[in-house]
């Protein structure tokens, strides 16, 4: 870890400390504390995690009257943040659902952990913004990575997930996994940093050709930053991912499941091979679409999620 996040990760603790006694008084005076604090705009904050604070975003002062039964937490993809759902943002208040979309440690404005992590680290921090926000039990949508997430969040805390939508699963085989690690490799070669900045070329040349038809220049130039901004190597998240066994932890979740996938995306046989694995989950897909449903779909895509939470 560079000495710049170190010297961020002893500012985060001495922040930290100062906000969980900010809030536990503000706590004291109101049964909402992000509904007070957030009276009228889109909230964001921080929560103390093990591994440092962890940021989010949440829609709480915007949704007087919520139509979800628990919050909606959303988990993105690697290498982005939570702002992967802010197309889906507007959407998701018009149709009354409370969301909270968390920054995975070492993304986003997450401080990252002080190792390099699996999968099943992460989780805690996710309950810890639960806990922050003083939400006791809520419904999780991953996407990709954040899939893999969502579904050890629920493994790990089991009475603190009532849904779960996997947007994305990825139950892949053992030679498939060494595949991706080696694709992996030479991905991560081409994104290094390099003096004459083609890195960033490269990264954006890429997420065009992922994007498909119609590229929005604007999107993909938030989607590179997304992946270099993080406070941790933004190659973390794909290393998690690609170890981390799906196929196994699928078959023992016992939350109420949609699987959410389009035919567009690159890992749509995947989505419905975990649907041949569980045919007890619901199974919902979009039409077209590609790696980035969220922008590309955000009402088509908020409707699908809000009728399984609803």
């Amino acid at each position: 870890m560079s000495d710049r996040r170190q010297f961020l990760g002893l500012c985060a603790a001495a922040a930290a400390t100062a906000a969980a006694a900010t809030s536990a008084e503000a706590g004291t005076r109101s049964k909402s504390r992000s509904g007070m604090v957030y009276e009228g705009i889109m909230g964001r904050g921080y929560a103390r995690g093990p591994h440092g604070l962890v940021h989010f975003h949440d829609s709480a002062g915007l949704v007087k009257s919520p139509r979800n039964a628990v919050p909606l937490v959303l988990l993105h993809q690697s290498p982005a943040s939570a702002r992967q759902f802010e197309a889906a943002f507007k959407p998701l208040v018009a149709r009354g659902i409370r969301f909270v979309a968390i920054d995975t440690p070492g993304f986003g404005f997450s401080d990252p952990t002080s190792f390099v992590p699996r999968v099943n680290d992460w989780a805690s921090s996710i309950v810890a913004v639960f806990d922050h926000l003083g939400i006791a039990q809520a419904d999780l949508l991953g996407h990709h990575t954040g899939a893999l997430l969502a579904t050890e969040v629920a493994l790990q805390f089991p009475s603190r997930v009532r849904r779960l939508v996997l947007n994305g699963a990825f139950p892949i085989t053992e030679a498939e996994r060494a595949k991706y690690l080696e694709g992996s490799e030479r991905s991560h070669a081409r994104g290094k940093p390099v003096l004459d900045g083609s890195h960033l070329v490269n990264s954006f040349e890429t997420r065009v050709r992922m994007y498909g038809p119609n590229p929005d220049p604007a999107i993909i130039t938030r989607i590179v930053v997304e992946k270099y901004q993080g406070l941790g190597p933004y190659t973390w998240g794909h290393g998690a991912a690609y170890r981390y066994d799906h196929a196994s932890s699928i078959m023992r979740l016992s939350q109420r499941t949609l699987i959410l996938t389009n035919t567009g995306d690159d890992i749509y046989d995947l989505s419905k091979r975990a649907a041949t694995m569980r045919p007890d989950f619901a199974y919902r897909e979009l039409e077209g679409g590609t790696h980035d449903i969220v922008d590309q779909q955000p009402e088509a895509w908020s409707d699908a999620v809000v009728a399984f939470i609803t």
